[in-house]
């Protein structure tokens, strides 16, 4: 039996800018995580979490279950990455034993709130197939195919981000630009000691559970057509990304936390942002720390000075119903076979 794990990650500078050419630092974040087991079987069978299961205690139940999960469950990006996987190994001539499988899933991860939820069932699905077949996929062409699952066999738009963090795992620096993506097909992928980070915290709620789809589709058609204020953000971001990195490298806390802040406000301009987002933001900010997406809405992340910051964001947050976190940043993949 192997039994293979992804975590959440939270996008810390240059975030959206990572499907559009950009530059982004993102941490995986430990304390969430999606579980895959793959057995062998003799009918090929993708087994439903609870997350898939149309059974509710009542109304109320099932109303609040879908505000949280939303309408769908892990089995379909299942079947996307198991696809995508195959066809892999179809195009590189890697020829697969006729051997079938029954694969689980599990997750903790607060879904729909831009933490890399179903980025990661995808990731941990990936690593039991290649365990399971014994197929060796190098790190950037595996964050390709999970990436690829849920845009060319979903139709979701999404970038790379959180993919690449969650397959390189760790603090992740990346580059997209234009040129990289172009000429090898995935952009250039730098990880970081992730001490270099300090007094990070997530904070997240789950009443404001809303698809990356639904967040990105009007910037993504505007920067299409050249929008000039979107393009400009973009490569602004990008550029938020580069200084994050050296600001990182020399422990420069003041400069981080001015970035992390302009990575927000420049969101803030050019997105239409719902009030409950913007009061955690500002929650944080009260109470001196810095404050961004960590995602596409729903969760936040910054940098707090002390314990006494900390346990600040913790009481603010509380009548907002948002839950805060210290990030568990290290730590090894557990992959195993039983």
């Amino acid at each position: 039996m192997i039994e293979t794990y992804a975590y959440a990650r939270a996008a810390l500078l240059g975030n959206p800018s990572d499907g559009y050419f950009g530059k982004t630092i993102s941490s995986l974040v430990r304390n969430f995580r999606a579980r895959v087991l793959v057995y062998p079987s003799a009918r090929l069978e993708i087994k439903a979490s609870k997350a898939d299961m149309p059974v509710f205690e009542s109304l109320d139940d099932l109303h609040a279950t879908t505000r949280w999960r939303g309408y769908y469950g892990g089995i379909r990006i299942i079947q996307a990455a198991i696809v995508r996987f195959t066809d892999y190994c179809r195009t590189e001539k890697i020829k697969l034993p006729d051997r079938n499988f029954t694969i689980e899933y599990e997750s903790t991860i607060p879904m729909r709130l831009g933490m890399g939820g179903s980025s990661a069932i995808i990731v941990a699905v990936l690593r039991g197939l290649c365990s399971y077949f014994e197929v060796d996929i190098p790190k950037p062409v595996l964050a390709n195919l999970a990436l690829e699952a849920e845009t060319r066999e979903l139709g979701v738009p999404a970038g790379l981000q959180d993919r690449v963090t969650q397959v390189y795992e760790g603090l992740v620096y990346m580059d997209f630009s234009k040129d990289l993506m172009e000429r090898q097909g995935y952009g250039a992928y730098e990880t970081l000691d992730s001490s270099l980070l300090k007094n990070v915290y997530l904070a997240y709620r789950t009443s404001l559970s809303e698809g990356t789809e639904v967040f990105h589709s009007d910037v993504r058609s505007r920067w299409q057509a050249g929008d000039p204020a979107v393009v400009k953000a973009m490569q602004t971001w990008a550029g938020y990304a580069s200084e994050g990195r050296e600001a990182l490298l020399k422990g420069d806390s003041e400069t981080l936390n001015h970035l992390i802040n302009a990575n927000f406000d420049l969101r803030a301009r050019l997105y239409r942002l719902s009030d409950g987002n913007l009061q955690m933001i500002h929650r944080a900010r009260e109470v001196g720390a810095s404050s961004n997406f960590a995602g596409s809405g729903g969760a936040i992340t910054g940098l707090y000075r002390d314990e006494r910051m900390f346990q600040a964001l913790v009481r603010v947050m509380e009548p907002l119903q948002v839950a805060v976190v210290k990030p568990l940043l290290t730590g090894g993949t557990k992959a195993s076979a039983k």
